[in-house]
């Protein structure tokens, strides 16, 4: 007996779209400040493998951005200049690795590239593992997707992977107002948390609008003089400003958790941690698209939203930088690339 298969055949696919040699990109001749960032002309870059080439339409700008360019983060594995930053793209896909792959030409997605592996996404294409890629979100424009990718999965991580955030815990959210913030604030809540989150005066209001159960405005109140026992503290500043991550071990309760976010900015937390009979980790995100794809659900049935403090167009990612580096960004900034 014979069988017969009962998938369908696979579609034909589209006539891909010419792609040209060269384009233009936000690069860096070597580390510096926020004026190394110029426009120049450079090869598109080409997919291998797996790899998906997307025109990027909107990018996502991160503070790991501002680290690499600066000569920290993981500036060290650039390879080649000039170097392309940026890890956040809201595109279409250009070239698939075959005929039948889930995003054929044509699709909007969002992702995270491999940078610096590979050329980032503040230029006009970029390449993005299959595995790193989720459709874009129906309800959003291609600017407010861009803001998504990195922000997001790293909060994902931290509050539904790491946390195990569940009805009944109390969690505290350090800058809760910024990237990852806004996105671990919503995410702890959606989970039943009890969210309490440290902000200016000015965000306060909006965090309670996000899901905050309780906010302090850490420019007029020492949280550790009104917050305690937590189980879950989410830091996100570390020890670069007053002391943040090391007052935080005064509100955790004993064998509760300490999630420190930032590289390098308090090397001994673990020691500290474990001195008060506290765990602790640091966390890494993980650029997974079926948590991404996760996430653009839960955004296009009104759970969870983005917001997007600043657009600039790329030929000013610059400006966008140096924005970023004041410290004072609610949500995302994002650089415009190209028409949606």
């Amino acid at each position: 007996m014979r069988f017969r298969s009962t998938r369908p055949e696979a579609a034909e696919a589209p006539p891909a779209p010419p792609v040209p040699a060269t384009m233009q990109a936000a690069v860096i001749d070597s580390t510096g400040s926020a004026e190394a960032l110029h426009l120049a002309e450079v090869p598109v870059p080409s997919p291998v493998l797996s790899e998906v080439l997307v025109r990027v339409v909107a990018a996502g700008v991160n503070p790991i951005d501002a680290k690499t360019r600066a000569g920290g983060g993981p500036s060290a594995a650039i390879g080649a200049w000039p170097a392309t930053l940026g890890y956040d793209v809201s595109g279409v896909v250009v070239r698939a690795p075959y005929e039948s792959h889930p995003f054929p030409p044509g699709t909007e997605v969002i992702g995270m590239a491999t940078t610096p592996r590979t050329p980032g996404t503040y230029a006009e294409y970029t390449v993005v593992p299959s595995l790193s890629l989720a459709r874009k979100p129906s309800t959003l424009s291609h600017v407010e997707a861009a803001g998504i990718p990195l922000a997001a999965l790293t909060a994902w991580g931290i509050v539904v992977e790491t946390a195990l955030a569940h009805e009944g815990q109390r969690i505290l959210i350090h800058a809760g107002s910024g990237g990852v913030g806004h996105f671990a604030v919503q995410f702890a809540a959606y989970f039943g948390a009890h969210v309490i989150a440290t902000g200016s005066g000015r965000n306060l209001d909006w965090l309670r609008e996000l899901g905050a159960a309780e906010v302090v405005d850490y420019t007029d109140v020492r949280f550790e003089d009104v917050v305690a026992d937590v189980d879950v503290v989410i830091d996100l500043i570390g020890n670069v400003h007053d002391d943040t991550g090391t007052r935080s071990l005064e509100v955790i309760r004993p064998g509760g958790l300490l999630i420190e976010v930032p590289t390098g900015a308090w090397p001994g937390f673990r020691d500290a941690a474990s001195a008060r009979g506290i765990r602790s980790t640091s966390y890494k995100v993980v650029p997974d698209g079926s948590a991404l794809a996760t996430i653009g659900r839960l955004i296009d049935s009104g759970a969870v939203r983005v917001f997007i403090d600043r657009v600039f167009d790329l030929a000013d990612a610059s400006a966008a930088h140096t924005e970023l580096e004041r410290g004072h960004t609610r949500g995302k900034i994002v650089l415009r690339v190209s028409d949606d």
